[in-house]
This record gives C-alpha cells, sequence and structure tokens, in this order.
C-alpha cells in the first residue's frame, strides 16, 4: 500500500477520534449544566416551600390547620383565651418573652430563656408558626413575631390576618381544649441585624437611605408630655407614622397597595432602611412587620422613646 495513503488514513482515524472526544465532551458539559440547573430551580423551589408566607388568611389556615409541624400561638388576654382559641393554640403573653428585672420595658432576656420559652410551646427548628391575636390588638403578635424573627424563625412565621375575629367570622372552630405540646428542640440562630439600638439609630439620623418612623400618637409625636416619660418630643428627622393608619375602619388591616402610599409619604420609599419606634417597642413591631410585608429592610428600636427620652445625652425634637 502506497505509504503516503497509509499516512492519509491515520490522520483522518485520529482526526474522527478527535472529534468524537470533542462531541462527547459537549454532551458531557451540557449534561452537567442541565442539572445544575434543574438543582438549582429545586433549590429555589425548595426554599421557597420550606419559608412561610408573611401573611396568612383563616382559608389557609383551615387547611394547614392539621399540618404535623404547625404551631399557633395565641397572644391576648389568658381568660379569652381559656374561654375560646383556635384548636391545638398555645397562649403566649408579652412578659413570657420579657426579661422582668431589666430597666426597660418588654427587654429581652437571652437567647437561652427565649428558646426554653417557644420549645415549652412546641417549637422545633422545622417548625410552621402561626401567630395571631386573641381580638384586634395586632401589636402583640407583632412584638411576638419580631422575636422569633430575632430568634431566627422568621422565614417559617406567619401572622394570621383579622386574627380570631376573622377566624371565627369564617365559621371555622374553637375550642376550650388546651392541647399539652411536645416539647421542641431549638437551636437558635440570632437575627441581630432586626434590632436597632440608640447608638445605631443615633448614627443614621437624617441619612437619606434611612426612614425613622414614630409609630406613637400625632400628639406624641408633636411633643405633648407622654404618660412616664422624662422628656417629651421625638428622635429628630422622625416622620410620623402612627399605629394606627395601618387599619381600617373596621380594625382590619389595609392592603398592600395603601400601605405601601402611608410609607411613602412618610418618606420610606423602596430601597430604604426603615428603623421604626415607638413609646416601649411594641407598637413599633407593627411598623415593622408591614414593611417587612413591603419588603423593606427594617428594623425596629427596641429601647423606643422610654430609653431615648431617659438619656440626656440623646437629642430631641418638638
Amino acid at each position: 500500500m502506497d505509504p503516503s495513503a497509509i499516512a492519509n488514513d491515520s490522520a483522518t482515524f485520529d482526526m474522527a477520534r478527535l472529534m468524537l472526544r470533542i462531541s462527547a465532551m459537549r454532551k458531557h458539559f451540557f449534561a452537567m449544566v442541565t442539572l445544575a440547573l434543574m438543582l438549582g430551580v429545586a433549590g429555589h423551589r425548595a426554599a421557597a416551600a420550606d419559608a412561610s408566607p408573611t401573611l396568612v388568611d383563616s382559608a389557609w389556615l383551615a387547611k394547614h390547620l392539621h399540618d404535623a409541624n404547625l404551631v399557633l400561638l395565641h397572644v391576648g388576654d389568658r381568660k379569652e383565651f381559656d374561654e375560646a382559641h383556635i384548636p391545638g393554640a398555645q397562649f403566649i403573653a408579652l412578659n413570657d418573652i420579657s426579661d422582668a428585672g431589666a430597666s426597660l420595658r418588654l427587654e429581652l432576656p437571652s437567647i437561652d430563656a427565649l428558646a426554653r420559652t417557644f420549645e415549652s410551646r412546641g417549637i422545633s427548628n422545622n417548625s410552621r408558626i402561626v401567630v395571631y391575636p386573641g381580638k384586634d390588638w395586632y401589636s402583640p403578635s407583632t412584638r411576638v413575631i419580631w422575636t422569633l424573627t430575632f430568634m431566627g424563625l422568621g422565614d417559617r412565621t406567619s401572622l394570621l390576618g383579622g386574627g380570631m375575629p376573622a377566624w371565627r367570622a369564617a365559621g371555622h372552630p374553637v375550642t376550650t381544649d388546651v392541647a399539652s405540646p411536645t416539647a421542641g428542640h431549638l437551636t437558635p440562630q440570632a437575627h441581630p441585624e432586626v434590632k436597632a439600638d440608640a447608638a445605631y439609630v443615633l448614627e443614621h439620623l437624617h441619612q437619606p437611605g434611612t426612614a425613622v418612623l414614630d409609630v406613637r400618637t400625632a400628639k406624641s409625636y408633636s411633643g405633648e408630655p407622654d404618660n412616664g416619660m422624662p422628656r417629651a418630643g421625638r428622635i429628630p428627622s422622625a416622620q410620623s407614622l402612627p399605629f394606627e393608619v395601618l387599619f381600617d375602619d373596621k380594625g382590619e388591616l389595609k392592603d398592600r397597595s395603601a400601605i405601601a402610599d402611608l410609607f411613602a409619604a412618610a418618606g420610606a420609599k423602596p430601597g430604604t432602611q426603615v428603623v421604626s419606634y415607638c413609646y416601649v417597642g411594641q407598637r413599633a413591631t407593627m411598623v415593622w412587620f408591614a414593611a417587612r410585608l413591603l419588603g423593606f429592610d427594617a428594623k425596629m428600636y427596641d429601647g423606643s422613646w422610654e430609653e431615648w427620652s431617659r438619656r440626656t445625652d440623646l437629642p430631641i425634637e418638638r
């Protein structure tokens, strides 16, 4: 055989083998990319499924009432809870999540103490938690939600819109039976970024990217004396957003569009860091919750006016 023909056949064979190898590599590459995309989508779906909606209604709760990992927390008056509550609910009060010996009202106890409180109500790392007010007093409920978020459970916690009145109005059952939950097991993952202290607020006064919102009444904001508070006035640059304006005439939380307009009027535009404060760190959690509902990066000044008015080194406006 002609040597040149043999050389040509060999070269052709090598080229064919190379093309087959490149083709195989391409198939492997695209298979790996496809697998990565599928895993990414699956992970995203899992994360979405894992996160609880911020606000749920009675229909949602009725559908999930018997979920194995659901924990219901009833916030309000103990007597009312004993008379009627949503089946399976556990009672919790603000003094259960506050340090009774602290100088400020509603001051948080240690992480370990909070973990024991929530574990005693059956809450574990994988729990789905729904908090609801026994009546229409939302801010103690959002204080509980804020505390759970501080503990790292915010993406597993929801507020029941309308609370107990909406549940009853929808014809869903109530009971006097008190369930005895199996103690939960929590590994707290603290999220201190939801909490602002006086130093943080002072540092961010007059900052264009920060909206400090005063959740007290308009009278308190204008400088009328507050009972038990050493000084009257407001934090400089704060805008007024009274707690009450978030609700309609029926006492129900307004829709997101209306709440967004209220925030915008108070200087909180999309992308703004929202810092809310009130008298003792209760009402302000409702505005913090509403800010979170709208997608804001939100903090709550826990010491609120109780601390700010005590400290003469901190400035005020009237």
